[in-house]
């Protein structure tokens, strides 16, 4: 593969965090982090699976926005569902490929089902949420099947073009993000108008994160937490195999991407180093730093006002992908100099 020339790193630093953010900060480290901590300190064994894969069942009394219309459908071994949020109508000829979180062993299509409408609704597109194939049902490595079968499903089987589709994940699912398109890229099919990762992680050895100034500054302090996990679903591959970890990966061909991290997380470290490493490889990259905010706290949909713009500026960039006018690293900024911007040589 031609190797393509480096392209501008547009960094979007926004900040400050809010009194409210704050606030649902301090609760987290005071109520959660004991709770992960002790999770952290038990095994990763099949009562600990099947306690996680519990998550989106009870999150099925969850309601959406009012107005979100949802339809089930099934592939071969797994589902998927609609999801067109308020305002959106029944057009599918642009679509939002949501691709979920949970650490690749829990979370589904009910607990994402709210934050996927109001992506939805930002973009004025409906959203194909993949309820993927888990860690014990298949192993770690497989999960990507299930999606590349869904994006090849839109491509082939309903016909919608790729510079019509948008891929976007959050934690885990923003992990999927790219090893989807990565894989799609190796099969030759066509890359989508963009990608968009939430909090994603990308580099399966915690080496760097471990060591990384977040990890005591992570209101959830997620570090032991990780290294079980990692321990648990991964400890049969090479994490620096970049077929494990797409920070790794040959980037080249990717189409433009837009990364969201909040400053303090411990993940924030793996999103710096995915933007330089895309920007080096050619890809129109923005990275956006939101002061101080949890792990995808794009969940909080309108309780946070980072979250509500967060959620706006997902929408936007969507927008700009089916206008075709993403190409220019400089068009993925969405804030000016005076909000923050810094654009760095990749």
């Amino acid at each position: 593969m031609t190797r393509a020339q480096p392209t501008t790193l547009v960094i979007d630093r926004r900040g400050t965090a809010s009194l409210r953010s704050r606030a649902v900060s301090a609760g987290v480290r005071r109520l959660l982090q004991p709770r992960l901590a002790r999770y952290a300190s038990a095994p990763l064994d099949e009562t600990a699976l099947r306690r996680a894969a519990a998550i989106d069942r009870m999150a099925a009394r969850g309601r959406p926005p009012r107005g979100t219309h949802c339809r089930r459908i099934r592939f071969d071994g797994f589902a998927a569902e609609w999801v067109h949020g308020p305002g959106v109508g029944r057009d599918r000829s642009r679509v939002i490929l949501y691709l979920h979180g949970g650490g690749w062993i829990c979370c589904g299509l009910n607990t994402h089902r709210r934050m996927v409408a109001h992506f939805s609704a930002a973009a004025g597109v409906p959203a194909l949420s993949v309820d993927y194939r888990m860690v014990p049902q298949v192993r770690f490595e497989q999960e990507v099947d299930d999606c590349v079968t869904a994006y090849r499903w839109l491509l082939e089987d309903r016909g919608v073009p790729p510079g019509n589709i948008v891929i976007m994940g959050d934690s885990a699912g923003g992990y999927l993000t790219f090893a989807t398109a990565l894989r799609a890229r190796d099969e030759g099919l066509p890359q989508p108008a963009a990608l968009a990762a939430l909090s994603p992680m990308l580099d399966m050895d915690l080496t760097a994160k471990l060591a990384h100034a977040n990890v005591d500054l992570d209101p959830s302090a997620p570090g032991p937490l990780l290294e079980r996990l990692v321990e648990g679903i991964l400890g049969h591959l090479d994490p620096a195999d970049p077929k494990v970890s797409p920070v790794r990966a040959d980037l080249a061909g990717l189409p433009p991407t837009l990364l969201t991290a909040g400053s303090t997380e411990l993940l924030y470290c793996d999103s710096e180093v995915m933007a330089r490493r895309l920007a080096e490889a050619g890809v129109p990259v923005t990275l956006q730093v939101w002061d101080r905010q949890l792990h995808v706290f794009q969940m909080f949909g309108s309780f946070l006002p980072e979250s509500r713009a967060a959620i706006a500026e997902l929408g936007a960039f969507v927008r700009r992908a089916f206008a075709g006018s993403l190409r220019d690293a400089d068009a993925l900024g969405v804030a000016d100099a005076a909000a923050g911007t810094d654009r760095e040589a990749g």
